[in-house]
């Protein structure tokens, strides 16, 4: 009998702590993206706000340190020249911590824009408040976001391909 309970009592703590207790893993397709403004590489403040002529945005979380960043470089400006034109720009976004990562310091992402000339924003989510709030879980890490009237919403979570190794 006693053994029958501590069984029953295991199962059931099992079963308990299976559950999904992440108060918001991360947006989902559909969902509305919040308003954000995070420091460009420039110095200026930027958000989906200031993207009110675009049809969307090609977000995309990367850094400066990542190998498969780094692959994708040549690729994520491909994407920005390209669909820019047509409406979806890409707004890039580094969250990782410069402590752990300093090659991904604001001051890195700088010179690494400048090395790449990337023709995109470059934004700094110092404090991962933005990563946390997408759900961003590796680099680079893709959100397409459309734009419904005045909100956004996001389209396509993913990988921009599925090879790093080759070229576009």
């Amino acid at each position: 009998m006693k053994n029958a309970f501590f069984l029953l009592l295991a199962v059931l703590t099992m079963c308990i702590t299976s559950f999904d207790t992440v108060d918001h893993p991360g947006y989902t397709i559909g969902d509305k993206v919040l308003q954000f403004k995070l420091r460009n590489i420039d110095g200026s403040l930027i958000g989906l706000s200031d993207y009110t002529e675009s049809k969307g945005v090609i977000l995309i979380f990367t850094c400066n340190h990542c190998p498969f960043s780094v692959a994708y470089e040549d690729r994520i400006i491909a994407l920005h020249q390209k669909f820019a034109a047509q409406g979806y720009p890409v707004m890039a976004i580094n969250s990782n911590d410069p402590v752990a990562y300093p090659a991904d310091s604001y001051e890195n992402m700088i010179e690494r824009a400048q090395e790449k000339k990337f023709p995109f924003v470059y934004l700094w989510d110092e404090t991962q408040a933005i990563a946390k709030a997408f759900g961003a879980l590796k680099t680079p890490h893709v959100y397409i976001l459309k734009k419904k009237k005045k909100d956004f919403h996001v389209e396509y979570i993913g990988a921009i391909d599925d090879n790093s190794n080759e070229p576009e």
